[in-house]
């Protein structure tokens, strides 16, 4: 199999991995807000509190990411699917497009998200085209009146009603 064919096959996989999704937030050195849309997001410890992403090498706030020492993790809300696209815009002024206040730690914080983890960095470890930045939670907050969003074959929504009404849900 060659190589494009893996990664065709390896996207196709992936993107069939229903997920949440996520917007990133720091800021440069200079104190101004960054942020961006991501799905590639996972708890990693409980004790102490740790949870990973990983950021492409040819993002253009790589740097700020990977070098400014802390970063905010926001799950989206269901009806958060405009500001998930806009972060995932390029060339694009997107704290112009929403809501947003600075935390007590520094760290731009997103109005109206699902929950969000404010963390210091951990580790950053190189993977191939990414760098998977591992983050110690230093400060969380959930909204218990909304819902996550959900994202599965490029398409963002609700978790459908019916997903709760299974007859063998995991205890």
């Amino acid at each position: 199999m060659q190589k494009q064919e893996r990664q065709d096959i390896f996207k196709k996989i992936m993107g069939n991995y229903p997920t949440g999704v996520t917007i990133v937030t720091t800021t440069t050195g200079s104190g101004e807000p960054v942020g961006l849309t991501v799905n590639s997001f996972a708890s990693v410890s409980l004790d102490p509190l740790m949870l990973l992403w990983s950021i492409d090498h040819g993002v253009s706030s790589l740097k700020e990411f990977t070098g400014g020492g802390k970063f905010a993790v926001h799950v989206l809300a269901e009806e958060q699917a405009a500001l998930c696209k806009t972060f995932a815009s390029k060339d694009v002024d997107r704290f112009s497009q929403c809501d947003w206040k600075m935390s007590a730690n520094g760290l731009p914080i997103i109005d109206g998200a699902f929950g969000v983890f404010e963390c210091e960095t951990f580790q950053a470890i190189e993977a191939g085209d990414h760098t998977v930045l591992i983050g110690q939670v230093i400060d969380l907050s959930v909204n218990e009146e909304k819902d996550p969003m959900l994202y599965h074959r490029r398409v963002f929504g609700a978790i459908p009603e019916e997903f709760y009404r299974q007859k063998h849900p995991v205890s």
